[in-house]
C-alpha cells in the first residue's frame, strides 16, 4: 500500500514542472461553521505535490498518516491528532490549528515557525485538499486528504486536474 501512494506521489512530479495550478478549486474561500462541521472527524493523507524543497523532503519520508480534526468554533482552532508512519516508525502527535476564517486557511507553529495551508474544497464532500504557497510559483504545494484510506479514481482524478491547470485558468 505505501508503494502505491509513493508511486502516485512520484508520478506526480512532471506536473509540478510543468504548470503552476490556479482554477476554481484553488481559490480559498471562508471558513464558516459548516466548514467546520465538514472536516471534522477522521482523515487520510492520499498524496501530495510540493515545489517547496522543505515540505517536497517531508512528504517523500511519509509511508502513511491519519489524523482526526475536533474542531472549536467559539475559539478558533481545531485540536488536531495524528497518527503517521515515516521510516518504518509510527509516530503520534497532537496540536492546535488556528483557524483564519476570513482568508480560509489554517496554521500552526511547528519547529520554531508558523506554517499556513489554505482549506480548499473538492467537488466530492469527502475529500479536501490544503495548499501552501499558492501565489508563490517556486513554492507552491497540495496535498489531498479523504474520508477513506483509498480514494477512487473520481476523487484522485480531480486532485491530477488541479495540479495541471495552468495559471489564469
Amino acid at each position: 500500500m505505501a508503494l502505491s501512494w509513493v508511486l502516485t506521489v512520484l508520478s506526480l512530479l512532471p506536473l509540478l514542472e510543468a504548470q503552476i495550478p490556479l482554477c476554481a478549486n484553488l481559490v480559498p474561500v471562508p471558513i464558516t461553521n459548516a466548514t467546520l462541521d465538514r472536516i471534522s472527524g477522521k482523515w487520510f493523507y492520499i498524496a501530495s505535490a510540493f515545489r517547496n524543497e522543505e515540505y517536497n523532503k517531508s512528504v517523500q519520508e511519509i509511508q502513511a498518516t491519519f489524523f482526526y480534526f475536533t474542531p472549536n468554533k467559539t475559539e478558533d482552532t481545531i485540536f488536531l491528532r495524528e497518527y503517521q508512519t515515516r521510516q518504518n516508525q509510527c509516530f503520534y502527535n497532537s496540536s492546535y490549528l488556528n483557524v483564519q476564517r476570513e482568508n480560509g486557511t489554517v496554521s500552526r507553529y511547528e519547529g520554531g515557525r508558523e506554517h499556513v495551508a489554505h482549506l480548499l474544497f473538492l467537488r466530492d464532500t469527502k475529500t479536501l485538499m490544503f495548499g501552501s504557497y499558492l501565489d508563490d510559483e517556486k513554492n507552491w504545494g497540495l496535498s489531498v486528504y479523504a474520508d477513506k484510506p483509498e480514494t477512487t479514481k473520481e476523487q484522485l482524478g480531480e486532485f491530477y486536474e488541479d495540479l495541471s491547470q495552468p495559471r489564469g485558468a
